[in-house]
């Protein structure tokens, strides 16, 4: 206890050099922590992007390239399904629920979806988790949009306002379909996932602009489409579409779901791909395990660099001590209690750097949680140290101990003589 109260005092007496280490070990021991907690949370939310789905089914191409252009609208499919194919495999026995997706056009940049009601009713991310309205209500319209939360927040769009869709994905639009505009009616509450990035219209006004631009000299075909849609029947908003871009099956049973895997990716009539997205994401994810294996380095390496500023600082400072550390031999301390002190004042430091840092970390989490959910759509989860961070920060404290045994060595062997002998 003594000893714990002089090296106290001491660090005290050096205060702007042990605080500068102190700060050093924090900032290390935050980096460590939040890249460590982004890492695991940014797992479970690419996981999470999609749930309840049993089989994405698209022209066939590989695993990810389909998982990437129809969830995470990164890329697009080469083909398309037809309207055909999806109508058969949805009428399947066991299929519960189908919902279709067509791609291929934007808005500022921003993918536009064109799909069913059921969208809606059976889309699942996270643990399973609906979506649902902050604003509004499905589109019940032709011409009506729901907006992702994303895209009104970026965009500033509200209710009753319109939006004109591009023809083209990305920032590149080849045509404005600026002849049918879409009234904005819903906007979904945030989820972290690519819904919120994206701008959903009924699967039957994917055509109504597209008939609607290669027939501009024909009104009396766009006020029928007018009167159409006014109609708030389903069939009027899905239409008879050539083809689509992908869909989504839902089963009665997990039992089915292999079995109707193998028979899409063996059908004749066209060349389909189906996949189970829980299968496809593991697979994706472990290609990016490589940048996990970077991110850790990264913070162990941080975590070194802060020691041996710790070990240079207590080395430093070691010379200029001789003339303390030989009083304190002079009046009875003996050379364990010597080495004890300066091992203590190490643990000090690097005890008080780990509290530090971990307070640091949950500041920084309860600051930057809004922003990787809404821009990097990593859904972070503040909530008590984990067995595996508090061995993070154990093992920061056995390296911290570790190193400052070098210059509690090197303590222990100053000699009486030579702390009290002045040279010249």
């Amino acid at each position: 206890m003594l000893l714990i109260k002089l090296a106290t005092k001491s660090l005290l007496n050096r205060k702007a050099s042990a605080l500068l280490t102190l700060f050093t070990i924090a900032i290390s021991v935050m980096l460590l922590m939040s890249i460590e907690r982004v890492r695991v949370d940014a797992k479970s939310s690419f996981s999470n992007t999609i749930s309840g789905t049993d089989l994405i089914v698209g022209a066939r191409t590989g695993d990810i390239q389909l998982l990437l252009s129809s969830v995470f609208r990164i890329g697009h499919a080469n083909n398309g399904v037809s309207w055909k194919s999806y109508q058969f495999i949805s009428e399947q026995r066991g299929v519960k629920w189908a919902i279709p997706m067509s791609l291929g056009d934007s808005h500022k940049g921003l993918a536009v979806l064109g799909t069913n009601k059921d969208y809606f009713e059976h889309y699942r991310f996270a643990k399973k988790q609906p979506l649902s309205f902050l604003q509004g209500h499905e589109f019940n319209h032709l011409f009506e949009v729901v907006l992702g939360a994303e895209v009104a927040n970026t965009l500033g769009y509200q209710l009753g306002d319109e939006v004109v869709i591009a023809h083209g994905m990305g920032n590149t639009s080849f045509h404005n379909h600026d002849d049918n505009p879409f009234k904005v009616v819903g906007i979904l509450k945030p989820t972290g996932t690519p819904v919120d990035k994206t701008l959903h219209i009924p699967l039957a006004a994917i055509d109504a602009i597209h008939g609607s631009h290669a027939h501009q000299h024909e009104p009396a075909q766009a006020d029928a489409n007018d009167h159409d849609h006014d109609q708030h029947d389903d069939v009027d908003l899905v239409g008879t579409p050539k083809q689509i871009t992908a869909f989504l099956l839902g089963f009665d049973s997990p039992l089915y779901t292999l079995q109707v895997r193998r028979n899409i990716n063996q059908y004749k009539d066209e060349a389909l791909l189906a996949i189970m997205p829980g299968v496809t994401l593991r697979e994706l994810w472990e290609m990016l395990s490589i940048v996990e294996k970077i991110l850790l380095l990264f913070s162990i390496v941080v975590v070194l660099i802060s020691l041996l500023g710790m070990l240079t600082s207590l080395l430093s400072s070691l010379n200029q001590r001789r003339r303390e550390l030989a009083i304190l031999r002079s009046v009875g301390a003996r050379p364990w209690h010597i080495f004890t002190l300066i091992s203590v004042e190490s643990l000090l430091i690097t005890g008080l750097g780990c509290i530090v840092g971990t307070a640091l970390f949950y500041a920084l989490m309860l600051l930057g949680a809004d922003y990787l959910q809404s821009h990097a759509g990593i859904s972070l989860n503040i909530a008590l140290l984990s067995s595996y961070e508090l061995m993070l920060l154990a093992a920061i404290m056995v390296a911290g101990f570790i190193v400052g045994l070098i210059p509690a060595t090197r303590a222990y062997f100053y000699s009486l003589a030579d702390g009290m002998s002045i040279k010249i």
